[in-house]
């Protein structure tokens, strides 16, 4: 059923646009000041874009924030900011965060060959601080001793279980090699368990400091890590958590004195809606004076500030277009935009576990909206997007069959994990292969510059991974 109005006036009424990031011009949309349009005629669609100026202004504000935090309460510790690789790998996407002076942190032992390769390209010196997170496997753990060898003094191996520090002991051959501790935590309540299954419970971190570390030359502590999957969010969950780390913390500072620096794993949250509203300052004030105040109370030194910020760095940088090739009513309620790709290959969060991005035309702004699902082509039941984050329905233009141009539509801030989860360059359900790649920067005069990463993927390469044509 047609609504009064045109899409434009319901985005105008709904939400305060243009925004950050967003922009109409002759009624086409523009995604951090590129025409989209120009983009869809360049390249066609579906296609696949990365826009890297995006991850400096992240970073910029970020320790714009810290800093002001910290002036403002008196903080004697510095702040780092860590990019998390796994969040996104490309090469173009960890070397623009590398321009900002960006830490590291990696999460398993093929992280390390990303390391070892920057390094060789002279991108990365072995001064910088590089976080090894994840489960140790006796590769992961001789790859860490391999950088230890090269040099990376500043390279941290946050243990993750009791029996890593044995295994890590075992490997080093008399070397020393710096150490964190990663603090297991309770559950959000709606978890499907109650306690994380990654870190050190609590109520073993001062035992486990004292029986294996302390007297133990292999080994140095300096990190307490602590870490929630949800995010930094203001929350009675979050602040409780943040809390008992904190007491945590103190605790052990008082039996350690190498022990200088919290890691605050866990990202900002990003945009995933056009009425998104977070106080990014007033979050890091508070994470800041909360740890102060601790410190003053127990006193102990105020420690350095680490952060982990994968997807905050990355996730609103990229954005997907699609082509809606068909719109299919099949009851009275129910009308199909049917797109040019699937939703479940290029932005497999949005099936996996049903994470909202914001979702745009990129034309047809004056045209009246309705109702509408969005469904993928391939044959599976659940290759769709049909609700937002703050609305149980998704709006659209209207496309009639006699339109002289098709509907193009738009999912953003899709710049983090979606590669990875999806298998980058390799099988796709129904074999539909993933969407060309288009990387765009600005020159050193603001010019835009545009370039096709990646050709859209061919079938005879996924043909070829399967055992055909070889």
């Amino acid at each position: 059923m047609k609504t009064r109005g045109s899409y434009f006036e319901l985005i105008d009424q709904t939400y305060y646009f243009p925004q950050d990031g967003f922009d109409l011009e002759n009624g086409n949309l523009f995604f951090n000041n590129i025409s989209l349009r120009y983009i869809i005629s360049k390249y066609g669609t579906p296609v696949k874009i990365t826009y890297l100026p995006k991850i400096g202004d992240q970073i910029k504000r970020a320790r714009n924030l810290f800093s002001k935090a910290m002036r403002s309460n008196g903080y004697h510790g510095e702040y780092k900011y860590c990019y998390c690789t796994k969040s996104c790998h490309f090469s173009f996407v960890v070397k623009e965060a590398l321009r900002y002076g960006v830490q590291l942190e990696t999460s398993s032992a093929y992280d390390i060959d990303i390391v070892r390769e920057l390094f060789k390209e002279g991108a990365i010196d072995n001064d910088i601080m590089i976080i090894n997170n994840g489960y140790k496997s006796d590769l992961y753990l001789h790859k860490i001793k391999e950088l230890v060898d090269m040099g990376f003094k500043n390279c941290i191996t946050v243990l993750d279980s009791i029996d890593e520090v044995d295994r890590l002991t075992a490997v080093m051959d008399g070397k020393t090699v710096n150490v964190g501790i990663r603090m297991a935590i309770d559950e959000e309540p709606q978890a499907a368990y109650y306690t994380s299954r990654l870190g050190v419970r609590p109520s073993e971190i001062v035992k486990l400091y004292n029986e294996k570390i302390k007297d133990n030359p292999a080994v140095n502590l300096v990190m307490f890590h602590f870490f929630v999957d949800s995010g930094i969010k203001d929350t009675l969950y979050f602040w409780g958590v943040f809390q008992k780390a904190l007491s945590v913390y103190a605790e052990l500072k008082k039996q350690c004195e190498s022990l200088h620096m919290i890691d605050l794993g866990g990202g900002l949250p990003i945009r995933s809606n056009l009425a998104f509203d977070y106080d990014y300052k007033y979050m890091v004030s508070e994470l800041v004076r909360s740890i102060k105040e601790v410190c003053q109370t127990e006193d102990i030194d105020d420690p350095d500030i680490i952060t982990e910020f994968g997807k905050y760095t990355v996730g609103e940088t990229g954005a997907v277009i699609f082509k809606v090739v068909e719109a299919k009513r099949q009851n009275d309620t129910e009308l199909w935009y049917l797109i040019d790709n699937s939703l479940m290959t290029t932005i497999p969060d949005s099936w996996g576990i049903s994470e909202k991005f914001i979702l745009l035309p990129v034309n047809k702004w004056d045209k009246p909206y309705q109702r509408v699902n969005i469904g993928g082509i391939t044959c599976d039941h659940a290759d769709y997007y049909n609700t937002e984050d703050l609305n149980q329905q998704v709006f659209m233009p209207c496309v009639d069959s006699g339109d002289s141009e098709p509907l193009y539509i738009g999912f953003f801030h899709t710049g983090a994990y979606q590669d990875s989860i999806s298998g980058y360059g390799g099988i796709k359900h129904c074999l539909i292969p993933s969407p060309k790649h288009v990387v765009i920067d600005r020159d050193e005069n603001g010019q835009i510059v545009d370039y096709l990463f990646n050709e859209e993927q061919r079938p005879e390469d996924m043909l070829r991974i399967l055992g055909y044509n070889k």
